[in-house]
Parts: structure tokens; C-alpha cells; sequence
């Protein structure tokens, strides 16, 4: 038998990676289970890999549990990751990827497709399931497929042929689909094969050589700005091409990823408002982090701000405890102004933003550890997500439903039937879920990160709220060592 006393947790099965979940039973939990909207003090049982059931307390049976302690919510869904194999297998595999997902709390992970080659016929694809089947892993591995051939932005890929063959969706993520022509057919490709395009919405004639977030901090650190306009921009051409498109195919869907200014988020917000079928996701370092950090700052987003909504001057707050120049900051689209990290949690908490996506872009040290103009784009993120998201809702800047919700149904809702699994706290279906202690902390260290990736400028923080089992399907896809 394994038992911790941090939140009544008893397996009378083991824990071994892989293993189906025979006896397990948690008492005096916090529950939280967006898909039927409620959260409160629980327990749940699991039976060979089956939830066998929730039980809600009322009473003196719910005293003294708060969702300070153990909490139990369904497994998070990552609607994009980069795995990089096959390719780079030096900087992840699938296998690597997916022992990172299980221990962020993730149970279903969309992978991109700018691989090498690029995931743009079926045969690729075959080989990213191969490998997610040869790692025992039981996280669910989806994939994007190519927009273009080689995702070089000339023709089109073999889309029918991935549609048939799976893929959730369609982006050259990495790069934006330049043309605009090519842009307004594969949406409406997209759309007549039932599948959303999602788009890294860039103008690179504004982003050529830039490194920073165009602004103070820029500036001051001699860096070549990025505009917001480069952004934007962007978001306005894909939106007035997706109203258009929609006229003759009316299943057109655009997704928006990893959005990090106000000015597009507005866009978005306001196309939702005339009924468009706009979507989109933010990442954790996007609302958690700002350009500061390059600077060498670290504190969190909503602690730059001054009591006017207004970004506070981190020089003469005296902040700086860390390196200027770190190329484990440096991120497309860049981390941006404080104000726009606020916009961004704003945009999360209002709905605007459907989903939290990591954007996992695990590098080695080859890559990353040079001239920060540079470095390889990308933060390695799913071991860290919940940990960022966890720490604006202690600093009550983000209800903790609405954390869970956009790590779960949204993120569902952007696949629709695609997962294949029930998303949430459901009696009778195969065990998907994530226990977390919530008053436990853990040390961001190379070492305790599964990802290849060690890139992450949280490296030697403590971040709240452990991952202390996550269940994929019924099997065991991470179990914290002191479980047994």
C-alpha cells in the first residue's frame, strides 16, 4: 500500500508508469470539474482504470477541506506542444515530451508540425504515433498537420489525405502562412474538411531582425523592437479573410494561437462579438511573465503594474535579481509590456481567450545558450504551466475554476470530438484526472524537469502546487516518487 497524508490519497495498487489504476481512493479532496461548472470538497474512488465514483460533501463532512489543500480536476489538455521528433531528437522526443506532459498534469497533448520533415502527409504522422506508442506513455499524443508542403509557404499540403488520416487541425506554427491568397484557400480547405486552421498570426515585414518587444525595456537594453502592430496586423488580415471565406464555406474556422497583446485580443474580442467563429489560446508566460525579465527581473506580471494599470519602471524598483539578456526569455511572439500581460489574463478571465496552451518549445543548450539575438525562440513550458497559472490565482488575479477550465474544456472544445475521452469528472468512464497539493511547493531545477528542454527562465524558482499523480485513461502517466 502507498499512502501520503497530504491529502488522503490510498492506492492499494502500485504507481508504476503504465500500470492500469486498480484501487485507488481519494477522500477530503477539493474537486473541480468545469464541465459540470461545480468545485467543493469530495472524494473520488477508482476501480480497474474506471471512475467509479465522485462523491460531493455537504456538511460537517466538507469541514476544514479547501482548495488550499488536495485538489482533484480532470487531466489537462495542451492544445500546443513542439515535440520535435523526428528531427530534433536532441532537444525532445516523444517519449521525453510526453514523461513532461504527464508531469505538468497534462493527459492529452496536440504536437506541431514543424518537425523535420515537417508533419505534412500521412507518412509522418504514422511515425510520431510509432514513437508515442513505443514510449508506454499513456497521454494521448494529436497532432497538427502542415498548411504547406515543408511548411515553406508555396502550395498546399496533403491535407485531405491528413484530415483522413487524424490531424486536429492545420499550421505551419513557427511561421505565419505569408500569402494571403494561400491563407484564403486552406482556410476554406480547412473548413470544407471539418477542421480549424490555427494561425501564428506574425507580419514579418515588421518582425525582420527584431528581438525584444519594441518599448522601454528595449530600448534601454539596446535590443531591436518587435512591434505590437506586427501582431495585430496580422489578427486583422486573418479576420477579415475568415468572414469572407465564410460566405461560401460556412464550416470555415480560424484558431488564433499563443496571442500576447491587447490591441489583438481586442480584435478578437470584438469579431466574437458579431458572431464570428474566431478562436484562440494565450500562453502561461504571456500573463505570467513581461519584457522585464530579459531585463533580469522576475517578478510576476500583476506585480508590475501600479495601482493605475500602469507598468512600473523595474530599474528604479530595484528588481533586477537575475542576468539581463537571458536567452531562456526570448520567445515569438515575444514576452510583452506589462500592460499586455494584464490584457491577456484579462482576456482569460472574461472568455476571450478560449484555452491556455503552452507552446512547449524545449531547445538545447547548442541553440539556446548564445547571443540572445540569437537564441532559439521558445520556453519549455508544460512542466510549469499549472505552477504559473497557480500563482496568479493565489494572487487573486484568476479564479481557480477558470485556471482549471482553460487547461480542460476549453482546450476540449477546440477538438470537439477528436480526444476521444470524456473531459471531466465523470462516474463511469476511464480514470482522466490530475491530483495536485496545493500546499505543497516545488524547485524549478534542471533535474526536476522530465523535458529535454531545461530552457526556462523559472529555472531555481519555487512554484506552488505539486502534481502528485496525473491518470491518463485509467493508466499511470506520472506519480510523484514519495507515492511509493
Amino acid at each position: 500500500m502507498a499512502e501520503t497524508t497530504a491529502g488522503g490519497l490510498v492506492a492499494t495498487s502500485g504507481l508504476e508508469v503504465g500500470a492500469v489504476v486498480v484501487d485507488l481512493e481519494i477522500s477530503r479532496a477539493w474537486l473541480v470539474d468545469p464541465a459540470s461548472g461545480r468545485e467543493g470538497p469530495g472524494e473520488i474512488v477508482v476501480r480497474d482504470g474506471v471512475l467509479e465514483a465522485v462523491t460531493w460533501l455537504e456538511g460537517a463532512d466538507a469541514e476544514a477541506v479547501g482548495p488550499d489543500g488536495v485538489v482533484v480536476a480532470p487531466g489537462f489538455i495542451d492544445f500546443h506542444v513542439h515535440l520535435r521528433e523526428p528531427g530534433n531528437e536532441d532537444a525532445e522526443t516523444v517519449a521525453s515530451g510526453l514523461a513532461a506532459a504527464a508531469h505538468g498534469g497534462f493527459t492529452t497533448v496536440c504536437t506541431m508540425a514543424n518537425t523535420d520533415p515537417a508533419l505534412d502527409e500521412p507518412s509522418v504522422l504514422a511515425r510520431v504515433r510509432g514513437a508515442a506508442t513505443a514510449s508506454g506513455s499513456p497521454v494521448q499524443l494529436l497532432a497538427h498537420g502542415a498548411v504547406t508542403a515543408g511548411r515553406a509557404g508555396e502550395q498546399l499540403s496533403a491535407m485531405g489525405e491528413l484530415a483522413d488520416a487524424g490531424v486536429v487541425g492545420f499550421s505551419d506554427d513557427g511561421s505565419p502562412v505569408k500569402s494571403a491568397s494561400l491563407f484564403r484557400n486552406a482556410m476554406a480547405y480547412a473548413g470544407a474538411l471539418g477542421l480549424p486552421l490555427v494561425e501564428h498570426a506574425e507580419e514579418s515585414g515588421l518582425t525582420g531582425g527584431a528581438e525584444a518587444n519594441e518599448g522601454f525595456v528595449a530600448t534601454v537594453l539596446g535590443l531591436r523592437g518587435w512591434p505590437v502592430a506586427a501582431e495585430s496586423s496580422a489578427v486583422a488580415r486573418d479576420l477579415a479573410i475568415l468572414e469572407e471565406v465564410r460566405r461560401d464555406v460556412p464550416g470555415a474556422r480560424l484558431h488564433l494561437t499563443h496571442l500576447s497583446t491587447a490591441a489583438a485580443l481586442a480584435l478578437v474580442r470584438d469579431a466574437r462579438a458579431r458572431g464570428v467563429p474566431v478562436t484562440c489560446d494565450v500562453t502561461p508566460h504571456h500573463l505570467g511573465f513581461t519584457e522585464e525579465w530579459v531585463a533580469g527581473a522576475r517578478r510576476w506580471a500583476w506585480e508590475a503594474l501600479d495601482p493605475d494599470g500602469h507598468a512600473r519602471d523595474p530599474w528604479a524598483d530595484g528588481v533586477m535579481v537575475a542576468g539581463p539578456y537571458s536567452p531562456a526569455c526570448r520567445v515569438n511572439p515575444p514576452l510583452r509590456s506589462p500592460e499586455d500581460a494584464a490584457a491577456v489574463l484579462g482576456a482569460l478571465v472574461d472568455g476571450t481567450a478560449d484555452a491556455v496552451a503552452t507552446d512547449h518549445a524545449p531547445h538545447t543548450q547548442v541553440d539556446k545558450e548564445v547571443e540572445f539575438g540569437l537564441a532559439a525562440n521558445g520556453i519549455s513550458g508544460l512542466e510549469t504551466a499549472i505552477g504559473v497559472l497557480l500563482a496568479a490565482v493565489d494572487a487573486g488575479e484568476l479564479p481557480l475554476q477558470r485556471a482549471i477550465a482553460a487547461l480542460t474544456t476549453g482546450p476540449a472544445s477546440l477538438l470537439g470530438e477528436r480526444p476521444g475521452r470524456e473531459v471531466g469528472l465523470v462516474e463511469g468512464s476511464p480514470a482522466d484526472l490530475v491530483v495536485i497539493d496545493r500546499g505543497a511547493t516545488w524547485t524549478v531545477t534542471a533535474g526536476s524537469l522530465a523535458s529535454r528542454g531545461k530552457n526556462t527562465p523559472l529555472l531555481g524558482r519555487e512554484l506552488s502546487g505539486r502534481v502528485l499523480l496525473t491518470i491518463a485513461a485509467g493508466r499511470v502517466a506520472y506519480a510523484e516518487p514519495d507515492l511509493g
